[in-house]
Order: C-alpha cells, then structure tokens, then sequence
C-alpha cells in the first residue's frame, strides 16, 4: 500500500463519504466499549513468576518449569531448534506412538503427522518439556495430546494432566478432541471455565478426571473454595496453550498459584503460534539443577501465516464499511463461492416453548431473496459491534450469531454450535474467538477492526485456511488503521493485496443496508445492551472513590 494514498484513493474515500452523507445513522455505537476480554485485567503479579525486559523494552511474564522461583535473566543468544524436512514415510507409529492410538487417530482421518508433531512427538514421548512453535492450524493440540494419552494408558490415575487455556471456548474444543482420541481408555476429562455452574464444576474435580482442561482464573476459584477436595500433587503433564498470552500479566496471579501446588516433577509443555520475547526468554533460561533444557521447535519459515491463506484489505472509510462488508458476503470471490453449504434441514416444530439465544434471531427479511455467504468468521473489537453486526445481517437476510464475553455461556457455545453445524453461515466474534478454534471449512475471515497487535491479526486469519485448505482473509482498513497494517505486513513477512470491490454495485445496497443500520441500533438501544456492566462500572468508581 502506497504512503501517502493516491489520489485515485481520495476521490472514492470522498464520493463514498458524499453518498452516505444523507444515508448513514450510525452513531458512536462502541466508542466508550472496552476491549473484549474472559481474563481479570487487574491480577497481580506473584511468586515463581518473573518479568523480564524484551528489547522494546515492554514486560513480559515468565515462569520457571520447576516450581522454586528462577529468575530469568535476558539472552542474547536465541535458542532455534530448525524444522526437520518432512519425509514421506513418516508415521505415527515411526514417531514412537502406540497401535492403540495409532488406530484412534486413523479413525480420525487423521493419518499423517504434521511437522510440529513429527518435530515434538519424540521428545514429549521420552519425557522432555517442550516449547513448540508453529502456525496455526498445524496440528499442535495432537502434539501434546498424544503424549498424554499415551503415557497416561500406562498408569491412569486422576489428576493426571492439566491444560490452561486463555479463553472458555478453546477449553471445550480441546477437552472434545481428548474424548475421541481417548475414547478406548475410558478417558475421564473435567472442563474448568467461567461462565458455568461452579458446585458442578466442584463435583467434577472431586471425581478425579484423567485430564482437565482449564481457563486460570476459574481454576483458581476452585482452589480457593474447594482444594481440599482435590489436587494437583501428583500431576504429570501441564500445558499452557496459546502460550503468548498466558505468559502476560493479565494471568500471572492465577498462573503462580496454579504453579505452586504443582509437583516439580511434572513435565511441561508450552504451544503457541507467535514467539514472543516472553516465549523467548523462557526458551533461553538456564534450567533449574537436575533438569534438562526444554526442547524447542520454532518455525523457521519467516512467514507466519500459511500458504493456501490469501490475505487482502479493503479501503473504506469506517462509517461505509457495512455496505461493502453486505456486497462482499452476498458476492464471495469465486476461489471461495463454491464452499457456499446448504443450511440443514429445519426441526420439526415443537408443541413446547424453546428458550431464544439472544445471540441468533431469525432475520426480518426472506431468506431466498438473499444468497448467503460461505462460512464466514467476521472479527471485531467489542462486544457491542458483535451484537450490532448479527442484528444489521440478520435485518438483511443473512443467517448470523455473535460470540462475545456479554453473552452466557451457554449462549456462547450454542452460537458456535449453530455455526459448526452450518445452521447459521456467518459468526461475528470478538478475539474470544481468534485463537485455538479449530472449526473445519471456513473460507473466510473478514476484520471489521483491524487488529492492534500483529499476533492477534494472525490468530484470527488462522482459522480459514486450516490443514492445508484453502481459505482468504478481507481487513477493513480505514483512516485511522495505515499504520497497523504496516506493522502486520512487517510481522507476518508477506503484503497484503488491495481488494477492489465495484463501487456503483456495492452502492446499490446503500439505502437498504442504511435501513438495517437505524433498525440494528435501535434494537440495541431497546435492549439495554451492556446497561447492566456500565452500572456495575459506575458502582465499583464509587466504591473505589
């Protein structure tokens, strides 16, 4: 993208502005919006866990692998374990994993190792920790999945391994895959997260699960109110997940007491997709005595996003982005148009009441009219975008959801059900969303927001374009955004295209999107959205006052 923009740029920039001029309502709908999040912002930093400076000077948390505090020292020196090339004739079995599971994974479809796994499996098999580094969808839940299951076969006992996730609904997706992998072992699993019933959650912990998959904070509650009842004493396994963003000071707190009533002999394993100067640090730190050196698997590729991704970014400014946001769903690229799916097969109607999802309504237009999008997972920065955008879609016809922190639990995982299952095409998330999510066939992602930080950017375009598909990403760059997109262009190591969408046809949408605009947002006005938070907001001021 050139710098300044040319005056081609300008010009439309200004005859879209005119053209809206008299159609556009849109009010400052998530200006006063805080940032989507399942973690508490205020935890605290704790014991056996340390800061260290990266070069741009920026904190990062690290913990040791033991459990006695290490203070971690910066490196000079990066430690890079280079990628095996990927021989043809390497199986599972090659690697070191039994039949049994061998069997499991073939039942999966799941036939050939990836290169992290056929890069990490070895070693995590033989006992070593492991950091691991690669792209996202590449295989890295089954690189530590196996492992555990395999040593797990060989003595079953509960607690036996934990995995700490940074967000609720990445829990549950690697709590489904250990049930099928380790559906011949009688597998016992426990998903610890917040949003959900706690004297549950509390049965189950004292049910001693083989695995429990968890969100730090949550888990905590559980020691605070309950740990008598069970323990973490004789863990073997513990993996952080999305490591880059569990090694920040929004989990230090959880993470140092979570690492406290862990034994120092467990063996620890830490995936991510980006490497940040945290991962890093730790990756150089001197180990504790009588410990060995993690073993490290970093992507060499300089490229963080994968091949089959085509990445492009439309130019608009950002009150006029929702008629081209409608004229590109309606009008998907022919690369991607051919993975349009067929909704399923409506229930039968019932005779008793359903409960609603506040997150899908049926749209207020007829459905036939309108052509709906591939799969289609649209990011944005608020909760409150996320609400507006599933109502604006859903007024224009297109079977829409949101996924956001404002909604239940249950509410949450219903939208994901709904989109998995193809009933709805198109999830409007916020970054609760972006990271881990492994939903097969997406095709595309589209930034409403564009990102603040690069890492983020790649978790989100991550989820199209997943083991080995094909798939393409659409960010909304808008007058406030050229200087983010540098700094993506920079991280991930490729360019962006500019995508050109024809202005007179997205334009003939124009009244009827503006239309959807001034219903979408009194919809929201009506319903109070996030009035009960601003009140809390405002009572804790005072408190603190």
């Amino acid at each position: 993208m050139s710098t300044p923009l040319d005056q081609e740029r300008r010009l439309k920039r200004r005859r879209l502005s005119d053209s809206s001029q008299n159609n556009s309502d849109t009010s400052d709908y998530d200006s006063h919006e805080n940032s989507d999040s399942d973690a508490d912002p205020n935890s605290a930093r704790a014991k056996d866990v340390q800061l260290s400076e990266s070069e741009d000077d920026a904190p990062k948390l690290q913990f040791s692998f033991g459990t006695s505090p290490n203070r971690i020292t910066k490196s000079t020196r990066t430690q890079r374990t280079q990628q095996p090339s990927v021989p043809t004739d390497v199986t599972f079995a090659s690697l070191g994993v039994k039949p049994s599971l061998v069997a499991s994974l073939d039942a999966m479809s799941i036939r050939k190792p990836t290169p992290v796994q056929i890069g990490c499996l070895p070693s995590i098999i033989s006992g070593r920790d492991c950091i691991g580094n690669a792209k996202t969808g590449s295989g890295k839940t089954m690189a530590f999945a196996i492992p555990i299951l395999q040593k797990l076969s060989e003595d079953p006992y509960g607690i036996y391994a934990l995995v700490l996730t940074p967000t609720r609904e990445l829990a549950f997706q690697i709590s489904e895959q250990f049930v099928v992998l380790g559906g011949s072992l009688n597998l016992r699993t426990a998903v610890i997260v917040g949003g959900m019933d706690m004297m549950e959650q509390a049965l189950e912990l004292g049910r001693r699960p083989h695995v429990v998959v968890a969100t730090p904070g949550r888990l905590v509650d559980h020691m605070d109110s309950n740990g008598d009842e069970w323990s973490l004493s004789r863990l073997k396994f513990l993996v952080l997940d999305e490591a880059d963003r569990l090694l920040t000071d929004t989990f230090a707190e959880d993470l140092a007491k979570i690492l406290s009533k862990t034994p120092k002999e467990r063996q620890t394993c830490l995936f991510t997709a980006t490497w940040t100067p945290a991962v890093e640090n730790l990756a150089n730190a001197t180990p504790q005595p009588g410990k060995q050196k993690p073993f490290v698997y970093r992507m060499t590729d300089s490229v963080e996003t994968v091949g089959t991704l085509k990445q492009h970014y439309l130019l608009v400014p950002s009150h006029v982005r929702e008629p081209y946001l409608f004229y590109a769903l309606c009008n998907p690229p022919e690369s991607i148009a051919h993975m349009r799916v067929a909704p399923p097969e409506p229930p039968k109607p019932s005779r008793k009441p359903k409960k609603v999802n506040k997150a899908f309504r049926p749209p207020k237009v007829d459905e036939e009219s309108v052509k709906q999008p591939p799969p289609t997972i649209i990011f944005v920065s608020k909760p409150r975008t996320a609400a507006y955008l599933a109502k604006l879609l859903q007024t224009l016809g297109i079977r829409a959801t949101a996924l956001h922190s404002r909604l239940k639990q249950r509410e949450r995982l219903n939208s994901l059900n709904l989109f998995r299952s193809r009933v709805v095409p198109v999830l409007i998330s916020t970054d609760v969303g972006a990271r881990g999510l492994d939903i097969a066939d997406v095709a595309l992602v589209v930034n409403w927001d564009f990102p603040s930080a690069p890492e983020e950017y790649t978790h989100r375009v991550g989820r199209t374009a997943r083991a080995g598909r094909n798939g393409m990403a659409i960010s909304f760059v808008t007058e406030r955004d050229e200087e983010k997109i540098h700094k993506v262009e920079a991280r991930i190591g490729t360019s962006l295209t500019e995508l050109s969408l024809p202005e007179d046809k997205v334009l003939e949408g124009l009244n009827a999107v503006s239309t959807a605009k001034r219903i979408a947002n009194m919809e929201l006005h009506d319903s109070e959205f996030g009035r009960r938070e601003e009140i809390h907001a405002k009572k804790a001021a005072k408190l603190a006052n």
